[in-house]
Parts: structure tokens; sequence; C-alpha cells
């Protein structure tokens, strides 16, 4: 898009013209994480300040979808696929796999970017500690949390998320 503009600026802050002409010119691509795998990574980074996953949930919860953070706010209220045509959605614990083909679509050579990924390891992993950190909450927290990130659930294949049970 030829609009001259610093870097911080907003999509927000151009008119529906020059928002469609921008979106119009770029490739779109949209990194999605099960959000469970968000809430323990953020937990597991220490960005909260809970000593307990459980009574972290809770602070997340209390916090409501306004005041969410960044790191837990859900994917449909930060990236708005509804509006936004994306040309590729890639899920994290496939990355290997899916950067590879979009790099083959953008024409560059793909084992010569791709850093080495351990996708099958990194899904192992997420799903044994979400299994034990999932079994932390009460069965409230699991049905607020569902209800929290329901349009994200429903809106992206997370097939295996135990959010979805």
């Amino acid at each position: 898009y030829r609009r001259q503009h610093a870097p911080e600026t907003q999509l927000s802050e151009f008119n529906l013209t020059e928002t469609e002409a921008m979106l119009g010119s770029y490739t779109k691509v949209l990194f999605v994480r099960d959000p469970l795998q968000r809430l323990i990574s953020t937990f597991m980074q220490g960005m909260g300040s809970s000593p307990s996953f459980s009574s972290f949930v809770q602070d997340v919860l209390d916090s409501g979808q306004h005041n969410a953070s960044v790191t837990w706010k859900p994917l449909v209220s930060l990236c708005r696929p509804c509006l936004i045509q994306y040309d590729y959605v890639v899920m994290f614990g496939f990355l290997r796999q899916e950067l590879g083909h979009l790099l083959q679509r953008a024409g560059l050579p793909v084992d010569s970017l791709l850093p080495e990924f351990t996708d099958t390891q990194v899904q192992w992993t997420y799903s044994w500690l979400s299994e034990q950190m999932f079994s932390e909450l009460s069965l409230q927290q699991k049905q607020q949390l569902s209800h929290f990130y329901r349009w994200d659930l429903s809106a992206f294949p997370f097939s295996s998320s135990l959010l979805t049970g």
C-alpha cells in the first residue's frame, strides 16, 4: 500500500476505502493457537501475578473480555476474522508444514528460511501440560473459559481443545 504511515499506525486509523485498498494489497496471515494453550503459556512465562493456574484463570475471567490483556484476549476480538479475509490461517503445532507451504506459495526457498521446528514434541508437551493444568480448574471455571472463548472455538478448528468438551 503506497500511503506513508508510521509502523505503529493502527488499521482503525484509516477510513474504509483506505483500509480495503491496504488489505487488498497484502497477503494476510493469521497465526492462531488454542486459547487454553495461550493461557498456559502466559501463566508459565510469569505474566500473571497469581500463585496458581486456577487463580490466574480466575483473574482472567474476572477481568472480562473488554479489560483482557492482549496475551489472553479472544483472537476473534483481536484479529477480526469475520471482517478481514485472511489468505492463510496458520495453526500452532503445524508451523513447519504450514509455513513451508506459505513460503513455497510466495516463491521463496523453503528449506533455507525455515528454522527447525519440533511440532510433534511441542504438541505432545502442550497436550500433557494442558490436561494437567485443566484438571486444576473447577467445573465452573472450565465452563466460564469455554464461554469466554466461545467465538474463538467456533471460528477456528481447535478440535482437540479441552475447552470444546
